[in-house]
């Protein structure tokens, strides 16, 4: 009979960092939901999109932060071994508790991730110049139908398109019936 391989020193560095982590779960999942709650109270109470955003950022850093933990706490569930070995780390990872683990993990990244798409309420970029110069940055428009080169130029239509000051869009327009 073979005889097992030792844990290595990496292996079992990573999992004693990933303990301390996993026993601060329940420390960042409060500050979670804290961090949750001032947001929520923020959008009942009105408060200006610059607050808005900032707390939805802050709430963006705390499911980050638990996310991690949870990983973390399911790493540790598996073991040492289970860093350096994927056949024990996929066994490992059929137990109920590191399914437990598991889900309650992808539960919190699918939280985050829905909270990044819908719940950090975007700021309007700041209007005026840009370094260029230009308040359009480096691709200003300079007249109809012109164009910018890639070394900056600007270039004026070519003979015989069909961009002049009156078009308002890029579909034809409908003959006119008289």
């Amino acid at each position: 009979m073979a005889k097992r391989t030792a844990v290595s020193q990496e292996a079992t560095a990573k999992y004693e960092a990933d303990v301390a982590l996993a026993t601060r779960f329940d420390d960042l999942f409060s500050q979670a939901q804290e961090a949750e709650q001032a947001l929520r109270d923020a959008q009942a109470n009105r408060a200006p999109d610059e607050e808005l955003h900032r707390l939805g950022m802050d709430l963006d850093g705390a499911l980050t932060d638990v996310m991690r933990a949870a990983f973390a706490a399911q790493r540790a569930e598996i073991g040492p071994r289970g860093y350096d070995d994927r056949i024990y780390r996929r066994k490992a990872m059929a137990t109920s508790k590191v399914r437990a683990r598991t889900m309650e993990a992808e539960r919190l990244l699918t939280l985050r991730e829905s909270h990044r798409l819908t719940g950090i309420v975007r700021l309007p970029r700041p209007l005026g110049p840009s370094p260029s110069g230009s308040p359009y940055g480096q691709d200003a428009p300079s007249g109809p139908g012109s164009t910018t080169s890639p070394d900056g130029q600007t270039v004026p239509p070519r003979p015989g398109s069909t961009a002049s000051s009156g078009d308002k869009g890029v579909l034809p327009r409908a003959a006119s019936i008289t």
